[in-house]
């Protein structure tokens, strides 16, 4: 949505963290990850859910600085997709 009176549209967006490296207090492994979305992705969640389940319940903000790939991947190579 516009403003009233000029053509801007703003920029607000949310923005990824610089630090590519999973956080210090993180606990997770790459395994136990993997195995969270494997199990996750047989209940029948999108891949999308997958990363939202992850984020509130599990504290993992981006699954590919924990384990070096997407979950879109993770699913692949498992041959869940």
């Amino acid at each position: 949505m516009g403003r009233l009176h000029s053509s801007g549209k703003g920029i607000s967006s949310s923005a990824l963290p610089y630090s590519r490296a999973p956080p210090s207090w993180s606990k997770a492994t790459p395994a136990q990850v993997e195995e969270q979305i494997i199990k996750l992705a047989r209940k029948g969640t999108s891949p999308s859910q997958i990363g939202v389940v992850l984020r509130d319940s599990h504290g993992i903000a981006q699954v590919k600085a924990v384990t070096g790939n997407k979950i879109l991947r993770i699913l692949k190579s498992n041959g869940m997709t």
